[in-house]
């Protein structure tokens, strides 16, 4: 059997963005729940599972300047980088499992669209919200497939959640401020249902 990072850089190396179902053209829902934390463009940044995302690319356009992006794929990674240019140094770029990553830095806003509910295990899920905790993050935003959404992707069965689900899960630090149902449509025209979260630090 592959190892998660297996997994993924097979992905990442034989797919491309127009043959997966989570390429967005534009991350709207994402860039909202940023812009209505009302954090500075200098705020810190990291956005979990980035792969490939636009979202780096939408956030230097206005004007962010501490963006982190964390990703198991060293492949995805890679792409993202070409795809930015010179603009790419202005990003860091963190190859890892959100499992093992310890954060070295405090962020001011934890962004997460494509890695939650992969994690199957309560011990998974224990740990990644402990890494959120202490990465000092003042908001979070987190989604993840609906109970209405796929099952599977990618090939690997994922957790589906309600919105009370997913606010339950990170409750011990933070508190809802809004959550809304979100209807994906994929590049090859079929859709996703995502629950989509954002958090505020309890203080």
């Amino acid at each position: 059997m592959k190892s998660r990072k297996e997994h993924w850089e097979q992905v990442y190396s034989t797919k491309q963005p127009h043959e997966v179902s989570w390429t967005q053209d534009r991350p709207n829902l994402s860039l909202d729940f940023i812009h209505s934390f009302n954090i500075s463009r200098r705020a810190s940044i990291i956005d979990v599972g980035g792969g490939d995302s636009r979202l780096v690319d939408f956030l230097l356009d206005e004007g962010y300047e501490n963006i982190t992006v964390l990703d198991i794929s060293e492949r995805a990674l890679e792409r993202a980088r070409a795809r930015l240019g010179s603009r790419a140094q202005n990003v860091r770029w963190i190859t890892s499992d959100i499992l093992d990553f310890e954060p070295t830095q405090t962020y001011d806003c934890w962004h997460d669209r494509a890695t939650f509910h992969f994690l199957k295990s309560s011990e998974e899920r224990t740990k990644y919200v402990a890494h959120a905790n202490a990465s000092g993050a003042s908001f979070l935003a987190i989604a993840t497939f609906s109970e209405t959404g796929p099952q599977k992707c990618s090939g690997l069965e994922v957790q589906q959640y309600s919105e009370d689900d997913l606010v339950m899960q990170f409750a011990s630090g933070f508190r809802r401020l809004k959550c809304i149902s979100e209807m994906h449509t994929t590049p090859f025209g079929t859709q996703q249902n995502f629950t989509f979260c954002a958090f505020e630090r309890l203080k």
